[in-house]
Formats: C-alpha cells, sequence, structure tokens
C-alpha cells in the first residue's frame, strides 16, 4: 500500500469517529478546519440545515508569505470576526481528522482569543 495513501486512510477513519460525537446545530455550529499542504481553511457549519455560514481561508485572505502559523491565526481571527457577524457566539470544534497541534491548534487559539466559544 502507498505511505501516503495510508496515511489519508487513517486520518479519514479519525475523521469518521470524530464526526460520530460533532454536529453542529444552529445555535452551537461545527467549526471545521482542513489543512493542506499550502494553505488552512475553516467553515462554520450547521448540520441540521446542511449549509455553510462563514468560511476563511488563507486562500480568501491572500496572503503571500504561505501558510505557517501567522497566517493560521490570521484565519483564525478571521473566521471569529465572521462568526459574530452571522451571530454566532459558541462553536463545536472539529478538527476533522489532524492532531491539535501547529497550524490546527493556532488557528483554534486565534479564534477563541477573538471571541468565539469552544
Amino acid at each position: 500500500m502507498d505511505k501516503c495513501k495510508a496515511k489519508t486512510q487513517r486520518r479519514e477513519r479519525r475523521k469518521t469517529g470524530i464526526r460520530k460525537r460533532v454536529q453542529g446545530t444552529p445555535q452551537k455550529p461545527r467549526l471545521s478546519v482542513y489543512r493542506s499542504q499550502k494553505h488552512i481553511y475553516a467553515q462554520i457549519i450547521d448540520d441540521l440545515e446542511g449549509c455553510t455560514m462563514a468560511a476563511a481561508s488563507t486562500v480568501q485572505a491572500k496572503l503571500t508569505k504561505g501558510c505557517g502559523m501567522d497566517a493560521a491565526k490570521q484565519v483564525g481571527v478571521d473566521i471569529a470576526a465572521k462568526a459574530k457577524n452571522c451571530g454566532v457566539a459558541s462553536v463545536s470544534f472539529d478538527r476533522n481528522g489532524f492532531k491539535y497541534h501547529g497550524r490546527v491548534k493556532a488557528l483554534a487559539e486565534a479564534a477563541r482569543k477573538s471571541g468565539l466559544k469552544f
């Protein structure tokens, strides 16, 4: 089995375990984070309606220095501001099978400092 494929399959298995426990509602939507090699993405999702309430990413922010820790922090601040505009104060954090460290942790802590509760 290809090493990359096995790694993706392990992440998908972790993701399904997390999604069994975490569900977004209109009162407390889900903050989903996806991390790629170049970018990081965050969405606030209402699973009952099946819609995305707000989204932010390093692609939208047009950050020129790539996607390091500083870029992840900026996305966290952006998603918190967009959540406030939608009237969302509290979210359920969905790390999407990724480990809670590095860029994912930086995004989450920046969102917390900007006023999101989770």
